[in-house]
């Protein structure tokens, strides 16, 4: 399986401390070693760092360490291969542009026997996390002419989330600048650190940070992981079929899904 990493701030924020601890997990303490990549919006845009080596030994992600990009919604993953070749086609977040906006995704499980309709948007690479990503934005497309609001968004969302666990494991985050989506089938836990902060230790890593030397009184940051990164903070848990949206770190709306 691979494992997933999301940020949803309330003021551009960098990620430099829990990527760290999620990069361990790309070949040194977990079985992740099948590419990684990271997506950070900056204003309209997104900044796509990517690389089909473990993690733990690419220099590309020793380069992100090093530059604190600072954003208000990041969407990360770590690739343990079931579906696809090893190479950068197959490798996470996917990215494609709807009504002027980068749409992110990343996805964790495998969908068994999944052939999706064709529509306009089409996969690039062969992997079953692509291939559903496509088929959602093709739902979304078809649904709205235009952009719809949030809470008309929700229901569609919601829904091919359904279908897609139906058949196997789908962990998944999306994002199109705005608002931070996230959807759980097995696993999936969340942070959200507001004043007062405090130190946080990371489970993989011997690096421990002082966010209150690091943050404002009025900052709000939410980290989800597939699993919680430090080991001395109170992660929540979601539950199975459990769906979250998150808009400046704050939560927004959340629920169940119907068949769960």
């Amino acid at each position: 399986m691979c494992e997933l990493l999301g940020m949803s701030a309330n003021v551009p924020t960098d990620i430099v401390f829990s990527f760290t601890g999620l990069m361990q997990r790309g070949g040194r303490t977990g079985p992740h070693r099948d590419g990684w990549g990271i997506g950070f919006y900056e204003g309209r845009g997104l900044r796509i760092f990517q690389d089909p080596r473990a993690s733990s030994e690419s220099e590309v992600a020793q380069l992100v360490q090093r530059y604190p990009i600072k954003s208000e919604v990041v969407i990360g993953h770590i690739r343990q291969a079931n579906v696809g070749q090893v190479e950068l086609a197959n490798t996470h977040p996917f990215v494609r542009e709807l009504w002027g906006q980068n749409w992110c995704f990343a996805h964790n499980g495998q969908l068994a026997g999944f052939t999706p309709a064709a529509g306009f948007y089409h996969p690039v690479g062969d992997t079953d996390s692509e291939a559903a990503f496509c088929d959602l934005l093709n739902r979304v497309r078809s649904t709205f002419r235009e952009p719809p609001l949030i809470g008309q968004l929700l229901p569609v969302l919601i829904a091919a989330c359904t279908d897609y666990r139906r058949l196997g494991v789908f962990n998944a985050l999306l994002s199109n600048g705005e608002w931070l989506f996230s959807f759980c089938s097995t696993k999936l836990a969340h942070i959200t650190r507001r004043a007062p902060f405090g130190p946080a230790q990371l489970k993989d890593a011997e690096v421990c940070v002082d966010f209150q030397a690091e943050t404002t009184p009025n900052d709000v940051v939410t980290v989800i992981a597939t699993e919680p990164l430090t080991a001395n903070e109170q992660w929540t848990t979601y539950t199975s079929g459990e769906w979250k949206l998150w808009r400046g770190g704050e939560l927004q709306a959340a629920g169940r899904a119907l068949d769960c």
